[in-house]
């Protein structure tokens, strides 16, 4: 198994760095918050404070962002101090591999967590869900080479950071041992999500409440781990109220001068409306995962057999940090369609869906064989796109879905436009609907057929999670 988790980081790492070169757009090699964190990732290092006016004005800026930067933020006080409204953990972890190497080295960085990453996954599925090792490493190799994963690789976002914070946490919150390591661990990894981003407490509060669940019967243990998110959540409210002025860096966003910070989720959420991306975080022809990595419309039937035939803790929460992903991501976000490569908000419970498609394929070859086949489509989809952002062809946010990628423009052209939603999209939903529809009823009918001989009997070597292989 180290092997495994050796082989599955550097082929991820390798396959991530590929994209490394690619620009953001035809005017700046990273854009949108992506020279955010940058400048901040500088200024720490420099100057060891977030305050990035002077970066701005000196224009250091220049090695990746070519033309003058949106600087979105405002002026604090008389001093002229400005903060990216952006938590800092981000660029704190950027900092060194920026000062060393730049931009590059902020890249490699992102890469590497990435790698990381895929790596816990694997040693995730095989240990806590007893995921067969063969096939599971070949479903989340191929995964976290392919859109949106890898993408986050070298994406200047905290979605690939993120993404290994909730998996480590749940790694330690579902390990069998009640040491206190595990909880430390845990803890550890719960409080620095919302250091990277403040989107991400929903998150960390459904493995939170894993963890209290655990030792729910263990008083004296309850009370120092609850004390502890206390003194994290004061903090954390007292230090963004020192730092940057109001409870969350949206206060120094000069978006938002003219409402408060919380517009960030918009001034008037239209609920029902955004409802809709519920499919459409799935099946948008151009910010749909399912697009880009054909294999991920898998999902709805992998977790339906998932819930069909296991009740047991690791599951459950699993469940759970994939429902408040996809809630979050689908009523709190201010938009699915931004600038940004597809899949940014759901991008950190995704290595989760990957664990479920695995459990779900199982030892099934011919189901292993269709997965990883439409799995490496995807990779060919952005490998083909990344060489195009590298050589000006492409931008991967500006015009990305013009990629020359056969695969994908077959693919796009049956999934609707949820940008556009004319008649044709509203109709191709539908169609959609009822295609995933269909795939749910025969997996839980096929879950059911497993299931039962595992449920009648009554052997006492019956293990107590069942692995749906």
């Amino acid at each position: 198994m180290r092997f495994r988790f050796l082989l599955i980081g550097l082929v991820t790492f390798g396959v991530s760095l590929l994209a490394i070169d690619a620009r953001s757009t035809y005017g700046a090699r990273v854009s949108s918050d992506e020279p955010q964190y940058l400048i901040t990732a500088l200024s720490l290092w420099e100057d060891f404070d977030l305050n990035v006016s002077d970066e701005i004005a000196e224009r250091r800026y220049e090695p990746f962002h070519e033309i003058t930067i949106n600087q979105q933020t405002i002026a604090l006080n008389d001093s002229g101090q400005e903060l990216s409204p952006h938590d800092p953990l981000l660029p704190l972890i950027l900092m060194v591999p920026y000062g060393i190497a730049g931009w590059v080295g902020a890249k490699v960085m992102l890469s590497f967590i990435i790698a990381l990453c895929a790596a816990l996954t694997l040693h995730v599925a095989v240990s806590r869900f007893a995921a067969s090792a063969g096939p599971a490493t070949w479903i989340i190799g191929v995964f976290f080479t392919s859109a949106p994963l890898t993408s986050y690789g070298t994406h200047i976002f905290p979605a690939g950071p993120a993404a290994l914070a909730l998996m480590a946490a749940f790694w330690a919150v579902t390990h069998p041992s009640r040491a206190k390591r595990w909880d430390v661990i845990a803890v550890l990894a719960l409080i620095a999500l919302p250091w990277l981003s403040v989107k991400y407490v929903p998150h960390a509060a459904v493995i939170a409440l894993g963890l209290v669940w655990k030792h729910r019967s263990a008083g004296e243990r309850l009370a120092l781990i609850s004390a502890a998110f206390v003194v994290a959540s004061i903090t954390y409210l007292l230090l963004h109220q020192g730092i940057y002025g109001g409870w969350t860096v949206y206060s120094t966003g000069d978006h938002f001068v003219e409402g408060s910070e919380f517009d960030v989720v918009g001034r008037r959420p239209r609920l029902l409306q955004r409802s809709r991306r519920l499919i459409g975080l799935l099946i948008d022809t151009q910010f749909g995962i399912g697009a880009w990595t054909p294999s991920f419309l898998a999902m709805p039937a992998a977790l339906t057999a998932l819930g069909r035939v296991r009740r047991d803790f690791p599951s459950m929460l699993a469940a759970g940090v994939i429902l408040m992903g996809w809630i979050v991501a689908t009523w709190v976000a201010l938009t699915m369609h931004g600038w940004w490569w597809p899949g940014r908000q759901i991008t950190p419970v995704l290595p989760f869906v990957v664990i479920a498609i695995a459990l779900w394929v199982g030892d099934r070859t011919r189901h292993l064989v269709g997965v990883v086949t439409a799995t490496l489509l995807g990779t060919a989809t952005w490998l083909i796109l990344a060489w195009e952002a590298s050589t000006d062809r492409r931008a991967l946010i500006v015009d990305f879905y013009d990629v020359e990628s056969p695969w994908y423009r077959v693919l796009a052209a049956t999934l609707p436009d949820h940008q556009r939603l004319n008649d044709w999209d509203s109709v191709m939903t539908f169609v959609w609907l009822a295609v995933l529809g269909a795939t749910v009823v025969l997996a839980w009918r096929g879950a059911k057929r497993r299931a039962e001989p595992l449920e009648t009997s009554d052997s006492e070597d019956q293990p107590s999670s069942i692995t749906m292989s």
